[in-house]
Parts: structure tokens; sequence; C-alpha cells
């Protein structure tokens, strides 16, 4: 793998990305997702005086706390471990898919960089967008949180330095995971349909029946405790903290420690290209 078809490929995947309507409609999908649940049901329920199915027992004082500038970095991350993560698998999964699907992949490998060149370009851009993404999602949120302070009147109070280094680090972790099961994925079933479908089908509904069966058979809760999404709803639940009733944001959990959740997402983040790179490299493009 050459510096100069690295450089290129990353070029070309980031022109790819950036062309690509698919990728905006990821994008918007989740900042919509993020106002959504972070703040328009929240106000909705604040002026209203009643509460919602996520937020049952809750003061309107504390709901306009949690809208409020000092809250950003936990609502920043609180929808990443399932709804975050489920897009970004999406797009890691179209991403490697369409290569394989457009034929784009195939004429690469046999007339421009090497194949470490070319998956390892994806990979970068993809990380890049994931990057992206974070910013404009906390200045979204941020933005958020200061009209909603001005509306009714609220100091501001910003979050700390370290309250907000620290989910953005969480966030990366998971959306970047999230990101690279997706783009495996898409590289094991060489087209976006089946990918996309066998990530969401994983996400959402794999884990969460394991982990409902792990309740009564200590083996499958044991087994959990290393799948991504425990780790992921993990090291989110760390920052945000997990209500008693269980009740709180879908996919935050506490099933395993902080530290563990992080070193668990961590592997993830370092296997996952490696296994992708790996698969690309050893079979044929036909």
């Amino acid at each position: 793998m050459t510096s100069n078809g690295l450089v290129a490929s990353t070029r070309a995947e980031m022109l790819r990305l950036r062309k690509w309507p698919a990728v905006w409609v990821t994008v918007g999908s989740w900042l919509a997702l993020s106002l959504m649940f972070g703040y328009a049901f929240n106000y909705v329920s604040y002026t209203s005086g009643s509460n919602g199915f996520s937020n049952e027992g809750t003061t309107k004082a504390m709901l306009l706390a949690e809208m409020m500038p000092a809250n950003v970095p936990d609502v920043f991350v609180q929808g990443m471990p399932m709804f975050g993560g489920a897009l970004m698998m999406v797009l890691g999964a179209i991403v490697a898919g369409n290569g394989y699907g457009w034929g784009t992949w195939k004429t690469v490998f046999t007339q421009g960089p090497s194949r470490h060149s070319v998956v390892g370009g994806s990979l970068i851009a993809l990380t890049v967008f994931v990057i992206g993404i974070l910013v404009v999602t906390m200045a979204f949120d941020l933005v958020c949180a200061l009209a909603i302070a001005g509306v009714e009147s609220q100091s501001v109070v910003w979050p700390s330095f370290g309250s907000v280094a620290s989910s953005f680090g969480a966030g990366f972790l998971v959306l970047e995971m999230w990101t690279l099961a997706g783009f495996l994925l898409g590289t094991v079933a060489r087209g976006p349909a089946l990918s996309v479908g066998l990530g969401l089908v994983w996400a959402l509904v794999i884990e969460n029946l394991l982990r409902g069966v792990g309740v009564l058979l200590d083996p499958v809760e044991s087994f959990t405790h290393v799948l991504p999404g425990t780790a992921a709803g993990s090291l989110i639940g760390a920052i945000v903290g997990v209500s008693d009733g269980g009740d709180g944001t879908p996919g935050v959990l506490d099933a395993i420690s902080g530290t563990q959740a992080t070193w668990t997402v961590a592997a993830y983040v370092v296997v996952l290209p490696l296994v992708a790179a790996w698969l690309v490299r050893r079979r044929d493009v036909t």
C-alpha cells in the first residue's frame, strides 16, 4: 500500500461521499432524531405540562434543565447506541456494498491502486465523515439548547470542557464502531441491501433478544457483555447514567462498567477494519 495510492483513494472516496445524496439523507435523519428526542418532545411536554412515554414522572424543572446548554454533552450522546449506531451502520454498509454493487471497486482493483489502498482510503474517508457528523451534531444541539434558554429567559451555563471531551470521545468510539461494522457487512455481502438488512436486524432486534434471554440464562448474559450493542450502550450509560426504572433512552445500558465498555468498543474499532481489509485482500473480486 503506497502513500500516493492511499491519498488518491481517500480523496476519491471523500468526493463520492460528498456528492452522494444517501449520505446527506443519513446525516439529516440523525439530526432530526437528535432534535426530536433531545429537545422537541421534551419541550412540548414542558410547555403543555404533560408527560410523555420518555419522561413520565419528570418535573417541569427537570425537563427544562435537561434542555439547557449545560446538559448538551448528555443529549449529544444519548441517542447514539441505538438510533445513531443503526444509521452509521447503514452508512458503512452502503459505502462498501455499493463499491461492489456499482462495479467501482472491481474496476479500481484491476486498474488502479492496491486493494489495501482502496479499502484504507474508504475507511479514512468514513472516519472523517464520522468526525464531521459529531462536530455538526454538537453544534446543532448547542444551538437548540441556546434557543430554548433564550425563549425561556434562562441564564446560560456552558458545559465543562471535560464533559464535552468525554462525550465527544465516547460518541466517536460508538459511531465509528457501528460504521466499521456496517463496512464489514457490506464487504461480506458485496452489496448494500443484504448488508443493511443484516445490520439493522442485529442492532435493533437480535442483541435485544439476547439480552432478554440473558436475564434467565447466565451463559447468554456473559456472552452479551462482549457484543457491540451492549458495549456501546454501557459506554454511553456510564456518561449519562441509567434510570433505576429502566425506562430511559433506548439502547443506553449499565450491563458492564464504563472501563470495560470503552476497551470493548475500542477493540471492535481496531479489529473490524482489519477483518474487512483481510477479506478484500484474500478473495477474488468477481
